[in-house]
């Protein structure tokens, strides 16, 4: 037991230090709850700008806060290196956010998941986004248990995991 432990430690390690010294440029998720306060919006949307201008694709889904953030950052930088998939269709998506979405080159609807609970599509479109990318950068409150799930789930697909609490 204690063997599979330490080799889990050495692998995340490895993980993390392989990542420090890649120069190239990488496939970064950043997802996140849509309940954030403008504080954190204003960093994660600075954050990403510094991302997108390194020269990193970034992915993200469609909703306020986090995600709205993200998409912020990405667009000020350079909208060729944005990929936002949503969990539904554009129709379906909160008002407020539907103007900012269709700005986005890399749009990627899934109209399918339009008869699901937000919470199922978005598990699924959290699946998609986490198999497309090299590390997860998430934000979530303790509670957050569909991010959470997210964030084990690229963990058991050895992905490079980030999380920051907001509580």
């Amino acid at each position: 037991m204690s063997q599979s432990i330490e080799t889990l430690s050495l692998d995340t390690l490895s993980q993390e230090l392989a990542a420090i010294q890649q120069t190239g440029s990488k496939r970064i998720a950043l997802l996140g709850s849509r309940h954030v306060p403008i504080t954190h919006q204003q960093l994660i949307e600075m954050m990403t700008y510094a991302l997108a201008l390194g020269g990193n694709r970034v992915m993200t889904s469609g909703a306020t806060g986090t995600n709205s953030a993200v998409i912020k950052g990405a667009m000020r930088a350079d909208p060729n290196l944005l990929t936002v998939i949503l969990p539904q269709s554009l129709e379906r998506q909160p008002r407020e956010s539907q103007d900012q979405l269709r700005q986005v080159i890399h749009l990627i609807e899934s109209p399918e998941n339009d008869v699901l609970s937000l919470g199922e599509a978005s598990s699924i479109c959290n699946r998609e986004i986490v198999s497309r990318c090299q590390q997860l950068i998430c934000f979530a409150f303790h509670d957050s248990s569909t991010l959470l799930q997210t964030c084990q789930e690229a963990e058991d697909q050895r992905k490079l995991v980030t999380l920051f609490y907001f509580d």
